[in-house]
């Protein structure tokens, strides 16, 4: 016999069975389904076990028998050491974001037993995600107990100076690598991707202010070699153009004179020939060119032959006349020319 609720409806017991039929139905066919993210991997337990491992997208699973749990593996995580960002997400740079500092993670020994602060942080991604769910307990306590004991032991394994100056980079290189040995050994599936130091301080009060002024003086030091190697840079090349330009004129001249001396050689040679076929036409062709070369620059000077009785009668002693002048003057007589000559 079916009964009816207050409003009218007929609740008969194979409709109740239906409805709860198809709710187990419904529930079921939503359990079956999860989706995996792409930076995502998901382990699939049946009943309680390890059974596989799937990949992004949608997927399928056997409903109350099957489990699944979604681990990060494309994503790089930051773990902090000797600081701790609060406020908005822990982002460095939010506006509202302060800095708490952890002094038993910062505070190390160095090897020549001095104390020094430093602040750093590794960068981390998981490679295995069933060994990061089942081999791991205390996952965020294990990262940072084994990455601090590393970076401890490289900087007490070096003197302060040091950790101060140039062994940075190399601090971070080892402790990745060292990191990384130790997750492996415990096999944890996690590999470090990158360490990077902060914050180096040598301890508050009076040893810091020491050492800041060394790090000034360092800084000065540095300042000074960089403008003398730009000095250097500037001067030598400079220098070298120009020893370069006067090897190259002194090359010329060389060259120069050599050409010159091979010319003379030659033009004597041609000369010697000349003479030796001819030597009375070459002396007196010699001895005008030497005469024409002496008296070039000369001026007012007339070469006579020393046979020539008079020259009066070439000889304008007058200057030079016009035509007119010297038409209307009287010609001299032959006479006084001869005596003025024998005088």
């Amino acid at each position: 016999m079916s009964e009816r609720n207050a409003s009218g409806f007929d609740l008969s017991p194979k409709l109740v069975i239906v409805l709860i039929v198809v709710a187990i139905l419904g529930f079921a066919a939503f359990q079956s389904v999860y989706i995996v993210d792409q930076t995502e991997e998901a382990v699939i337990l049946t009943f309680g076990k390890y059974t596989r491992t799937e990949g992004p997208g949608m997927q399928f699973k056997v409903p109350f028998i099957e489990q699944n749990y979604n681990v990060p593996t494309k994503i790089v995580q930051k773990m902090d050491f000797g600081f701790r960002m609060d406020g908005q997400g822990g982002d460095i740079f939010a506006q509202n974001s302060t800095k708490t500092s952890f002094k038993d993670e910062s505070t190390m020994l160095t090897g020549d037993l001095n104390i020094v602060d430093i602040t750093w942080i590794i960068q981390y991604r998981i490679t295995d995600p069933k060994a990061w769910l089942f081999n791991l307990d205390a996952k965020e306590k294990t990262i940072r107990d084994i990455s601090q004991s590393m970076v401890s032991q490289l900087v007490g394994d070096r003197a302060i100076l040091d950790v101060l100056g140039n062994e940075r980079q190399s601090i971070e290189a080892h402790a990745t690598e060292l990191i990384n040995e130790r997750f492996a050994s415990y096999g944890i599936g996690v590999l470090v991707t990158g360490t990077q130091l902060k914050d180096i301080f040598p301890p508050e009060g009076n040893v810091r202010a020491a050492f800041d002024d060394v790090n000034v003086a360092f800084q000065d030091m540095n300042k000074l070699i960089n403008q003398g190697r730009e000095a250097y840079n500037k001067q030598i090349p400079e220098a070298a153009g120009v020893a370069q330009q006067t090897i190259q004129v002194a090359e010329g001249y060389a060259v120069e004179r050599v050409n010159k001396a091979n010319g003379d050689v030659a033009r004597f040679k041609s000369v010697l020939a000349e003479y030796q076929r001819n030597p009375a036409v070459t002396r007196n062709r010699l001895y005008l060119e030497m005469v024409e070369d002496v008296f070039k620059t000369a001026d007012g000077t007339d070469l006579v032959d020393k046979k020539l009785g008079s020259f009066l009668p070439l000889k304008n002693l007058g200057g030079a006349k016009s035509s007119s002048d010297s038409s209307s003057a009287p010609a001299p007589a032959p006479a006084a020319a001869n005596n003025g000559a024998n005088q």
